[in-house]
């Protein structure tokens, strides 16, 4: 694995994949206008294992790892991710909020290990949460606390599966993610026949238009099929602090194609709430960077 900088056309492929992973947020949001969120959720899980199952090998993971992830994933990250969507929080301010995962892995990482908590990390935190209680205070039509709320639990389903995938290992994540899938659908689709019923679902699929369809095969495609082979490959050739800072562009990526494409409204509070939240993101990822580099030159 090499340290060197990334050749152009490896940091143009990092930028395609959060380009899409932010962009997806207004994705997410034209298929919430005729799908239930959970019924939405579901479809998106179901055509990620079908038919890619056929053609992708299951890594060797025990089963019980795979549905820990699945559920997690699925039902705890993206099934409140989509219920919070459908009317409780903007898509420029979830693709914001859900990036709070970093903090509750590290909470759990240090739970699970004994570990420490670093003062650089405190600091990154409290900007990180500064950020989090302008948006509940200020939100508005923008956010409501139910809606910031579902997302910190989608944060916490996030970080939850951040945690089991460490336990499984050096695997093919496309691979890991479509089998894994298998067990996302159940939980969601019970849910969705529970808190939103058949009819509604029934309902959902017939009124569905093509541009909703499209955000369903999107989801699949685009945002885990490329999304999570292009970084797996990358992550593969690349040290993780060369490539994991790029993921403090998504909720950029997220909330400019909010504004541009749905007309979302960048007051000056929630570009305050945006810079707390991505500065205490960045303290927390490029802090030790920063420090041994220091060190090495005082030395």
């Amino acid at each position: 694995m090499t340290a060197a900088p990334l050749p152009l056309r490896h940091l143009l492929l990092a930028l395609a994949v959060v380009a899409v992973w932010g962009t997806n947020f207004v994705v997410i949001r034209v298929g919430l206008d005729h799908l239930p969120p959970l019924l939405f959720a579901t479809l998106r899980f179901t055509l990620v294992l079908l038919p890619m199952a056929f053609f992708v090998k299951r890594p060797d993971v025990p089963w019980r790892n795979l549905a820990a992830y699945g559920v997690l994933i699925g039902a705890g990250q993206f099934g409140m991710l989509f219920l919070a969507m459908k009317g409780h929080i903007s898509p420029g301010l979830a693709s914001l909020v859900v990036q709070t995962q970093v903090f509750f892995t590290i909470g759990m990482a240090m739970k699970i290990n004994g570990e420490r908590v670093q003062p650089f990390q405190v600091v990154a935190l409290l900007l990180a949460a500064s950020g989090i209680v302008l948006i509940a205070a200020h939100g508005g039509g923008s956010a409501t606390p139910l809606g910031v709320g579902l997302v910190l639990l989608a944060a916490a389903g996030w970080s939850g599966g951040n945690i089991v995938a460490r336990q499984a290992g050096s695997v093919n994540m496309l691979g890991y993610v479509v089998w894994a899938s298998l067990f996302s659908i159940p939980p969601l689709f019970m849910m969705s026949l529970w808190l939103e019923g058949w009819s509604a679902m029934v309902a959902g699929v017939r009124n569905a238009d093509a541009l909703t369809w499209a955000a369903v095969l999107w989801q699949a495609v685009g945002n885990t099929m490329f999304g999570y082979a292009a970084w797996g490959w990358l992550l593969a050739r690349y040290p993780a602090a060369t490539i994991s800072p790029m993921a403090l562009m998504i909720p950029v990526f997220g909330m400019g194609a909010s504004a541009l494409m749905l007309g979302e409204a960048l007051p000056a509070w929630k570009l305050g709430a945006a810079a707390l939240v991505l500065t205490g993101l960045a303290v927390n990822m490029l802090w030790p960077k920063i420090r041994g580099r220091f060190l090495v030159a005082k030395a």
